[in-house]
């Protein structure tokens, strides 16, 4: 379905308010996209966005805080997030040895196994190689980092 017919907007102040409807129509559709392919291995897509965090950091552990900094779509309770992980082995939790407020996080084995089984998917590749080449993602990145002022 074409963009114009999907948003029902006859007519757009200028090519800017298109873009706005437009960059939050996709970043909805990605979303969704990714989710269903996320729920495939039974986790969400902020817990596989907590699993990548933490891969990135392992053998060292990680704090909540750290965390919670890090993700993409922040979250207000990281803690049962967390929680859900650890329930699914995919994550273990221990107490800091400096300062006992501080929870540290590590990825388990079973948490890379499943990052590694999702990998592809999460990446879209099978949507974006179709759609745009490797030359426009490239723009389209670049793009998108102007946009937010990077």
């Amino acid at each position: 379905m074409s963009f114009n017919n999907q948003v029902k907007i006859s007519h757009f102040k200028n090519e800017w308010h298109k873009t706005t409807i437009n960059i939050l129509l996709t970043n909805n559709w990605l979303i969704k996209e990714l989710e269903l392919r996320a729920n495939r291995k039974d986790i969400t897509l902020q817990q596989f966005n907590v699993l990548r965090i933490l891969r990135g950091q392992f053998p060292n552990p990680i704090s909540n805080t750290l965390v919670k900094k890090r993700m993409i779509n922040s979250t207000p309770d990281i803690s049962r997030l967390v929680e859900r992980l650890v329930l699914k082995n995919l994550v273990v939790r221990a107490q800091n040895v400096a300062d006992k407020r501080i929870v540290d996080l590590m990825i388990t084995e079973l948490g890379m196994k499943l990052l590694a089984s999702l990998e592809e998917d999460m990446i879209l590749g099978d949507i974006l190689f179709q759609n745009i080449t490797e030359t426009e993602a490239l723009q389209l990145s670049q793009l998108l980092d102007k946009l937010r002022g990077e």
